[in-house]
């Protein structure tokens, strides 16, 4: 599971609805914290083998991208650090309706992501980065299902990348929120190190898979299997939220 993860996230986000679901299923006597943390252990190495590929083979636009991941980095350590604080529950019910409301705007919308053509840089462009980074980071450290697709979203519709560059960009900025949540949780001792390095060989053999895929295959690839993800975890996350017990 964590290898198809891997592939499944290097290419649109969404891998920790494979892996996450899997960890549980193996180790249902487990505490969730050490499960989840674990999954951020096995994710940050195929996100960061990912970016490397990527950044092989697209150009992006670094006072953009470099805000949304120090942003990223500092709202995901915030995140994790609100996890023993607040109830998640709350976010859990609504994921569903925002990755809705996500599908059907690129559903409605063709052209979106067809065409890279980043936004003329400027500090309004380099605060959007920021305030991106800041909130997805956050959402990542605290919750998480959904990250790797709601930054490719954004990358797209505020900055008019296209899917391929948004992936490239979203691959660093997860790897960011990845590494401050670990940094986070281990502080309070919640990962097992030993499963989550050797989920990691099998998430970055995956990632290379994926990115390989995506670059070959360019943006109409990637917008198809952004939706076809979405679609998936919109109904994961329904069914996590409300159907089960």
């Amino acid at each position: 599971m964590a290898f198809f993860a891997g592939l499944v996230d290097a290419v649109a986000g969404g891998g920790g609805l494979i892996q996450v679901p899997a960890l549980f299923a193996a180790y249902p006597d487990a505490p969730p914290a050490t499960l989840l943390s674990t999954n951020k252990v096995s994710a940050v190495g195929g996100t960061l083998n990912a970016a490397r590929r990527y950044l092989r083979h697209v150009s992006l636009p670094w006072a953009v991208v470099g805000p949304a991941i120090v942003a990223g980095f500092v709202g995901s350590l915030l995140g994790a650090n609100a996890v023993s604080n607040f109830p998640a529950e709350p976010l859990r019910k609504a994921l569903p309706f925002v990755l809705l409301f996500l599908l059907l705007y690129t559903w409605f919308q063709p052209s979106l992501g067809e065409a890279h053509a980043p936004k003329t840089l400027g500090r309004f462009q380099q605060l959007k980065a920021a305030i991106l980074g800041l909130t997805i980071g956050f959402y990542d450290g605290f919750f998480g299902p959904g990250t790797g697709s709601f930054l490719l979203f954004g990358f797209v519709r505020f900055f008019s990348f296209d899917f391929l560059h948004a992936s490239a960009a979203t691959k660093l900025v997860n790897v960011a929120t990845n590494l401050a949540a670990i940094l986070m949780l281990a502080s309070l001792g919640q990962i097992n190190w030993a499963l989550g390095f050797a989920m990691m060989v099998a998430n970055i053999a995956g990632s290379q898979f994926g990115s390989r895929l995506a670059i070959k295959h360019g943006s109409t690839f990637v917008r198809k299997a952004f939706l076809l993800i979405v679609s998936v975890l919109i109904f994961k996350s329904a069914w996590d939220a409300y159907f089960s017990s």
